[in-house]
């Protein structure tokens, strides 16, 4: 299979580099409409393809929440089955996606009737 027949199948080709990962994150129209979840496979500044639960048509604008980024909001630009690709808004930093999550201040991330607290006599 030469790379033409291996593409054929993909939406437009994209520039830039793409990490691929995989990520959950759930998926909603503009107006807040639940689409279902989604399984980031590969990620750059301007996109990322995805597998969802159920077909998204494309031309649908769409927003979604990435891991250490935030919400994020863009455009299906294809879609194929329950495989899509989205054009980001505005570009991100995809590593970002990627950094491990990390409490810089362990109290700050326990709720107050969680903690221990020391017994004083």
């Amino acid at each position: 299979m030469d790379e033409n027949q291996e593409n054929a199948g993909r939406g437009p080709a994209r520039s830039g580099p793409r990490d691929s990962l995989f990520l959950l994150t759930n998926l909603s129209s503009i107006d807040g409409t639940p689409l279902g979840r989604a399984r980031v496979r590969n990620l750059s500044a301007s996109g990322l393809m995805a597998d969802c639960e159920r077909g998204v048509p494309a031309g649908l604008r769409v927003q979604f929440d990435l891991r250490g980024i935030g919400q994020v909001r863009g455009s299906v630009v294809w879609s194929r089955d329950d495989r899509i690709g989205i054009a980001f808004d505005v570009e991100i930093d995809p590593q970002l996606a990627r950094r491990p999550i990390s409490v810089h201040d362990s109290r700050s991330a326990i709720p107050d009737y969680l903690r221990q607290r020391r017994l004083t006599r």
